[in-house]
């Protein structure tokens, strides 16, 4: 649906979200790319995002930018959680409006469902509970940001859409050894622990939970693959109020943490004991997508777990000496 010389402005562009993103726009042949740096344009400074639209005048806004970490990182910077993401988010959506963005589309996340959700959760599950208190503050900023596209559709006719994706891994990830996502986590301590010859690695938690993973890579696919519907689509399928006007963005399988260290472990090559810590938080017990209305759509993931993580570890070892605390 885009042109390709169309201008998009994809906010949060060296994140882990946002770096794939960029790869998969060029590699649909999208040059035309706004990727400014932190340092030059911070996204909580209402005026110099303002000031940023009115000199660009981007046409299209893919608002993956945000402050992300896992269940350490989020209990002890709550505060941060909720106020970065809502500033940001309401920064950008509002001056997405008011500078006429043909699209905007905004990246949320699976912890928007409440703790105990049915599974797989639909999109209709939304604040039909309580949520998982762990990242309460993050997912209420999330919920706030589908809030706003979905307000700014129905009083000013805007083309605002959300995609959800679940737990994200790949190329590009937070490594640091306590306020990275699991699945990070777990590659860095197992290579540390095959290095240093460790006979036991502790994970977190009982190993029960259970958890879905999407590959970065795939989610930049299904990303613009929602972005570039074209309008009859669209409005049939994510501005038609009541309707959610976002989709769930995953692969609709879904392993235990324990089976995730395992395949972490093999990929790795670490020979010692894997062992669980149950005084530590396990967080929500199962999160798991219905990805019908995506596979609705005409869009699936191509990257299974194996696979996947194979990929990740190969890009750590490429990059690890940057990890280095």
């Amino acid at each position: 649906m885009m042109n390709h010389n169309a201008k998009i402005f994809v906010a949060g562009s060296n994140g882990l979200v946002g770096s794939a993103l960029v790869r998969q726009l060029k590699k649909q042949g999208y040059s035309n790319l706004l990727t400014p740096e932190i340092e030059s344009l911070d996204l909580t400074d209402q005026q110099a995002v303002e000031t940023f639209f009115a000199t660009e005048k981007p046409e299209y806004v893919i608002l993956a930018a945000a402050k992300v970490g896992g269940i350490h990182a989020n209990n002890t910077y709550p505060a941060e959680f909720i106020y970065l993401n809502l500033m940001i988010q309401n920064n950008v959506i509002h001056q997405a409006w008011k500078h006429d963005v043909k699209r905007l589309l905004f990246l949320g996340s699976s912890c928007i469902y409440p703790k105990m959700a049915p599974q797989p959760m639909q999109e209709e599950y939304l604040l039909t509970g309580l949520l998982e208190p762990t990242n309460e503050p993050y997912a209420i900023a999330k919920i706030a940001g589908i809030k706003m596209c979905e307000s700014y559709n129905r009083q000013y006719g805007t083309q605002f859409v959300a995609v959800m994706p679940t737990n994200l891994y790949g190329p590009g990830d937070n490594f640091h050894p306590e306020n990275s996502h699991v699945m990070p986590a777990l590659i860095r301590r197992f290579h540390e622990a095959k290095e240093q010859g460790l006979d036991e690695v502790v994970v977190w938690g009982t190993g029960t939970p259970m958890r879905e993973f999407l590959f970065v890579d795939d989610m930049a696919a299904g990303s613009l693959y929602v972005l570039g519907l074209d309008d009859a689509r669209l409005k049939e399928h994510l501005l038609n109020y009541p309707n959610p006007c976002f989709v769930n963005l995953g692969t609709g399988v879904d392993v235990t943490i324990r089976e995730l260290a395992e395949t972490v472990k093999e990929v790795v090559g670490y020979s010692g004991r894997l062992t669980f810590d149950p005084s530590k938080p396990d967080g929500t017990p199962r999160k798991l997508q219905n990805v019908s209305r995506m596979t609705a759509l005409g869009w699936q993931s191509t990257v299974a777990l194996r696979e996947g993580v194979e990929l990740t570890y190969g890009w750590f070892l490429e990059n690890q000496d940057d990890f280095r605390a």
